[in-house]
């Protein structure tokens, strides 16, 4: 890893020095993204099929996972991997769950109900990755919340295999979680097909899921589009930020930084550290474990990218780690707790040594697609409410009205639109005489 002594660093370095990796490359492939968009809006399934051969080297008779496929997915995972797909949907659909927000009402003044109440979007599009990795934990995160949500079409792609199957895994979780439109489409050409809709896949109203810059370069560029989709948030590739005091496990956390950067070469993996002789054991756990690791090719690049950073305290950390605003964020100290407390921009946070980046990413409850890029500055990670969208209603009585038509007479002068008073006025002229609505 490079390390960094931040005291040293002025504040355009400090910038510098926490630089996604793969924030260096989306002006590159914005152009081919565009390309391959337009492709599939012109030429539908043909282009989606004509791609799987030129990207995922698939030869495909059809787009759409059909009743044979998943009966044989099944037919492939063992016991344990079935047990444990359950298990996660267990967890994540009982926090899940508790997100349900009851509407609310309120009478502000006599005569004047205020309503708020959810809807679930109609169609939804769930995007799960399976490049260098098939993700089933993916399509469990995804597939809850929009079920629990309600929405009435939930749409699944993910990037066929070279033999021209869906991951086995994928298929299996993404059914038990009961979708039953899955499609073997992957990358920016998946993300085009839901959001503008082919004669096979459906058009969709909002587009979920992690992926790659391509992908969100692609879901970035259809939201933009008013006849495109909208995205759930700016999730490409992933990130985890470590805090570790002088109490820390060096493997602990050297597994912690491992098990990021073996999703992929552009995965970034930074350690905040109070303690440089911690992280010289760290990098030397990082060298033992690596060489037996099966990814560590796909490690070793994303490495390259590593970061540690040398701070005073860990009140300086937690600054760090705002600045940055993690994807994950994870705090090995002895007082994590406490920490957390401080922590205002992270997409997810791991508390204590006992809570590994893994469990939130399979089956704590808490759900695994989270902003990157230092989004989550602004945007937090996906839950029930993505896939709803709030309404709100109001009713006034007569004698409601009357109470609160002094007040927008008033404010509609301020604002030289006669007409919104009118529309007061004359109600109330109309009831005056006795007349009915």
């Amino acid at each position: 890893m490079r390390i960094l002594d931040w005291t040293a660093l002025d504040e355009t370095a400090r910038r510098l020095a926490l630089r996604r990796p793969a924030m260096q490359v989306n002006d590159s492939i914005g152009q081919r993204v565009r390309e391959i968009v337009e492709r599939v809006r012109a030429e539908g399934d043909a282009a989606l099929i004509s791609l799987a051969a030129e990207l995922d080297r698939a030869q495909l008779e059809s787009l759409r996972v059909d009743a044979d496929e998943v009966q044989a997915a099944q037919a492939e995972l063992s016991a344990e991997a079935k047990q444990a797909i359950a298990t996660a949907i267990d967890n994540i659909t009982r926090f899940h769950a508790a997100q349900q927000v009851p509407p609310i009402c309120v009478e502000t003044v006599p005569g004047v109900i205020c309503e708020r109440i959810s809807k679930p979007l109609r169609a939804v599009g769930l995007y799960v990755p399976a490049g260098t990795a098939p993700l089933p934990s993916t399509a469990i995160m995804l597939a809850v919340p929009a079920a629990i949500a309600g929405c009435p079409v939930r749409v699944m792609c993910t990037p066929p295999r070279p033999d021209g199957r869906a991951d086995p895994a994928v298929v299996t979780a993404a059914t038990a979680c009961g979708i039953r439109t899955i499609y073997k489409a992957g990358g920016a050409q998946a993300i085009a097909a839901m959001a503008y809709g082919t004669a096979t896949v459906p058009k969709v109203l909002k587009i979920f899921g992690p992926g790659n810059a391509w992908v969100t370069a692609a879901k970035t560029l259809v939201a933009a589009d008013p006849d495109g989709a909208a995205l759930d948030m700016p999730a490409g590739p992933s990130e985890v930020m470590v805090i570790a005091d002088a109490e820390a496990n060096p493997r602990f956390v050297a597994l912690d930084l491992l098990s990021q950067a073996e999703h992929g070469p552009d995965s970034h993996a930074v350690l905040v550290c109070t303690d440089r002789t911690m992280v010289a054991a760290v990098q030397a756990e990082i060298d033992r474990t690596l060489p037996g690791l099966p990814r560590r090719d796909t490690i070793r690049k994303a490495l390259g990218h590593a970061l540690a950073v040398i701070v005073p305290t860990l009140a300086d950390a937690v600054n760090v780690a705002n600045e940055y605003a993690p994807e994950h964020l994870i705090l090995q100290t002895a007082e994590p707790r406490a920490l957390a407390a401080g922590v205002d921009t992270a997409g997810s946070v791991f508390i204590g040594a006992w809570t590994p980046e893994s469990l939130g990413d399979y089956c704590s409850g808490t759900n695994h697609v989270l902003p990157t890029y230092g989004y989550a500055r602004t945007y937090s990670g996906l839950s029930v409410a993505d896939f709803q969208r709030r309404m709100t209603l109001q009713e006034a009585s007569l004698p409601g009205l009357r109470t609160l038509a002094p007040t927008v007479r008033t404010l509609a002068q301020l604002e030289g639109l006669d007409a919104h008073a009118q529309a007061v006025v004359t109600r109330l002229e109309q009831a005056d005489s006795g007349r009915k609505p």
